[in-house]
């Protein structure tokens, strides 16, 4: 994952910047190959930081939710519920909960992803009343399908690249709408990425179908797809998922949508529950 120049005076402001930069390697250069590893192409950002104060950074996913869970009081958080409903009684906002809990407040923050169950709520009750635009009805366009992963600790002798405190930030253009990436992090790992691109909406929403339940199961027929593909770093993909637990492995989706409502009453939406975006691109 990486985070860009726009967001870090938030971290700063927070006091979280220089435990951001502990987990993670600056972001200034990138190469791009053909499946045969000839260079496409490369993009330098070597004057970043002189000119917006910040490096960009790369880091693993874990790592950053690992930061932020830390500065949150255990006792703020609970786990195991799942919203069902949302209203509004006596000045106040209510959650509906799966178990048959219910909570108040006197704002609502829905960050609950893609397929909010908050906005689902509060666009049901717009829709009902005529006031929700026909665009936020519409599906996500689904554009991907996404396998990530970070590898366990590898050995800096076999992958060089290891030893520095930059990324090598590496993304391939195969053939057969076939692309991947890798990019070093601290701890001597390497994150990677396997995309797919779709060739039309109906194999879009074939595969949404098909995918319905993730699990470590469902990586396995696009591991072997990009098991023997080039890796930059040396060797083959396969050597970098082999080395990568299942549990440490997610399959997603990568879909886009910008909704037009992103508020009501005293509910806000915030992140990709009111716009989805594919990583970076909102960045």
């Amino acid at each position: 994952m990486s985070l860009s120049v726009n967001i870090m005076p938030v971290f700063e402001q927070l006091g979280l910047l220089d435990e951001l930069l502990k987990i993670s390697v600056s972001y200034n250069y990138s190469t791009m190959y053909d499946a045969d590893l000839n260079v496409l192409g490369s993009v330098g950002m070597v004057d970043q930081k002189k000119i917006c104060g910040y490096d960009k950074v790369i880091f693993a996913r874990p790592n950053l939710h690992d930061l932020l869970m830390k500065q949150i009081p255990a006792n703020k958080i609970t786990f195991g519920k799942r919203v069902l409903r949302t209203e509004e009684k006596d000045g106040q906002v209510l959650i509906h909960c799966s178990d048959n809990s219910i909570y108040s407040g006197d704002i609502l923050i829905g960050a609950d992803g893609a397929y909010s169950s908050i906005r689902q709520s509060i666009y049901k009750q717009l829709n009902e009343t005529g006031a929700l635009p026909p665009s936020d009805m519409e599906d996500l366009s689904l554009g991907y399908s996404c396998l990530v992963g970070v590898t366990e600790p590898l050995d800096p002798a076999k992958y060089p690249q290891l030893k520095d405190d930059f990324a090598h930030f590496s993304a391939i253009l195969g053939k057969h709408r076939y692309s991947w990436g890798v990019s070093n992090v601290p701890n001597n790992q390497i994150c990677w990425i396997l995309l797919i691109q779709f060739d039309d909406a109906d194999e879009a929403a074939e595969q949404r179908f098909r995918n319905s339940e993730w699990g470590p199961e469902s990586t396995d027929v696009m591991v072997k797809q990009f098991h023997d593909c080039l890796n930059p770093y040396g060797g083959t993909m396969g050597d970098l998922i082999d080395a990568t637990p299942k549990e440490r492995r997610s399959k997603v989706f990568l879909e886009e949508k910008l909704f037009e409502t992103w508020y009501h009453s005293r509910t806000a939406l915030i992140g990709d529950a009111c716009h989805k975006m594919i990583p970076a691109a909102g960045q």
